[in-house]
């Protein structure tokens, strides 16, 4: 249990959330918290402080582009990597996601295990 990666998924479709959940949690590697909007995204961030967060852009209320900003300006949270997974598919969302500091842009459906080998290609960019 002590080796594995804290995630937090902040998606509005709880749904996709609790399905990705259970397929990281099965595979073993991830301990995993979900948010279904910003507000209770940015507080479980805080809170738990996540190894990585994976984010949708379209959410009711402030979107992934607020939440993005908001977890880059939080000393607890600025240097938790983000990784835009969301259905969103053009590149003015890619290029802002870019100019916030996120790590990579993720489009949805995505199979689980690609999904797994971003995660992971991420984290060992931040291995320290």
């Amino acid at each position: 249990m002590f080796n594995k990666k804290r995630l937090l998924i902040i998606d509005d479709e709880e749904q996709f959330a609790f399905l990705v959940k259970s397929n990281l949690e099965t595979a073993g590697d991830f301990a995993v918290f979900t948010a279904k909007n910003a507000e209770e995204g940015l507080k479980i961030a805080k809170s738990k402080v996540p190894d990585i967060i994976l984010l949708d852009i379209t959410m009711p209320g402030k979107d992934g582009f607020s939440v993005l900003e908001a977890l880059k300006k939080e000393e607890r949270t600025m240097s938790i990597p983000v990784v835009m997974l969301t259905a969103v598919h053009d590149d003015d969302s890619k290029l802002k996601t870019a100019q916030l500091y996120c790590e990579d842009y993720i489009t949805k459906p995505i199979p689980t295990e690609e999904l797994k080998n971003k995660i992971k290609e991420v984290l060992n960019r931040y291995k320290k």
